[in-house]
């Protein structure tokens, strides 16, 4: 059931006064219980508990104009403000150390308490990796599971383009007030999110993409889900913080091997090394999170082979010969016996078909058949 604005308010007043940050107000409400009775306790109570400053800032500021801000948001359809004392919150986020106390959600509330798995990587990927993203996301949406990551270029709308492709469960985490979207390139993205996912922000309307805001975004896409699965990361990546957040919260932690030659393979190879799960399937992932698919069958495994190649083509011996690791014309040339002219045939034919797709340097990549493939 929707809040009213006299039951939000007081919410709203204690997560938007500047200066009263998380922790501060998790000791207020665990010393006063609801905001009302945190506001109705007095100024030399509220300094016992939170220091004088503390109660300075809460009684004396007037941030009316704010508070009715974000009070006319909640008023449109499919926009809510949801609060810690709320059966929609999301249970997985109590359990972590700093839930937010305030959730700004546009789009599907039940998807707040969904089993989901996190998908993160690379705003930079190869094709093959935005492919996988794009077709495991596919198959563990098909598999039941809600997938959560967070709206960045790449491997993050990969993921989110995958979920929506399918059950359209998808839930995106962002680093800025829930009315801006960025990057703006993802405007389209975000709009097909609200309208059969969910977006889901802790910061004030209006706040802008500020660098620290997204490592604490990306705190609430490890604790929201059972599990994070990097798809290529460098070892400086941001994913590799959502990684670590969400090894020591206790939850599981894949990554997608590839090219010992890739500097967008190392962060993932890192992870497994320190103990990540590595993932060729999605079998891998469902079996670590002992996950039964509710679609009565077994979802497309995005990493099985194209049985759909003929070794005895040239396009066929060419992919088999070259493996998935990126490529040159001259090194297709070497390795399939083809003259040059031919192989930049089969090339085109290939790119034409979406087999392989180019890559900067004049170089060449094999992508995942799509899915369904079988």
């Amino acid at each position: 059931m929707r809040a009213g604005a006299a039951e939000l308010l007081p919410w709203l007043r204690l997560t938007l006064t500047p200066g009263i940050g998380g922790e501060t107000q998790r000791k207020l409400l665990r010393a006063f219980g609801p905001p009302d009775a945190i506001f109705n306790a007095g100024r030399s109570a509220l300094g016992a508990v939170a220091g004088n400053q503390a109660a300075s800032l809460l009684l004396d500021q007037d941030n009316s104009a704010v508070l009715e801000q974000a009070l006319a948001w909640a008023a449109q359809p499919a926009q809510h403000l949801v609060s810690l004392a709320d059966a929609e919150y999301p249970q997985s986020l109590l359990q972590t150390p700093d839930p937010p106390t305030l959730l700004y959600v546009l789009g599907r509330l039940e998807l707040l308490n969904s089993p989901a798995l996190a998908i993160v990587g690379s705003r930079n990927p190869t094709p093959q990796g935005l492919g996988n993203a794009e077709r495991f996301a596919a198959a563990l949406a098909d598999a039941g599971l809600t997938i959560a990551s967070g709206l960045a270029l790449g491997i993050d709308a990969g993921a989110h383009r995958g979920a929506l492709a399918r059950s359209g469960s998808t839930v995106a985490f962002v680093g800025t007030g829930i009315d801006r979207v960025y990057p703006a390139n993802n405007r389209e993205l975000a709009r097909e999110i609200s309208r059969r996912g969910a977006i889901v922000s802790e910061f004030a309307l209006g706040t802008p993409p500020l660098a620290a805001n997204f490592p604490r975004r990306n705190r609430l896409i490890a604790g929201f889900s059972r599990g994070t699965l990097v798809i290529e990361a460098t070892v400086d990546s941001g994913s590799l913080i959502t990684a670590r957040i969400a090894s020591e919260q206790g939850r599981e932690v894949f990554a997608i091997p590839g090219s010992i030659h890739s500097p967008q393979s190392r962060g993932c190879h890192r992870l497994i090394k320190q103990g990540a799960k590595l993932v060729e399937t999605v079998a891998d992932v469902l079996e670590e999170l002992r996950w039964s698919t509710t679609t009565g069958g077994s979802p497309t495994d995005p990493a099985a082979p194209d049985a759909s190649l003929d070794a005895a083509t040239d396009a066929g011996r060419i992919l088999q010969s070259l493996g998935f690791d990126p490529f040159s014309l001259d090194e297709m040339v070497t390795r399939s016996g083809l003259t040059a002219d031919r192989a930049a045939v089969v090339l085109l034919e290939l790119e034409l078909q979406g087999q392989i797709a180019s890559m900067p340097g004049g170089r060449y990549q094999r992508l995942p058949p799509p899915s369904g493939s079988t």
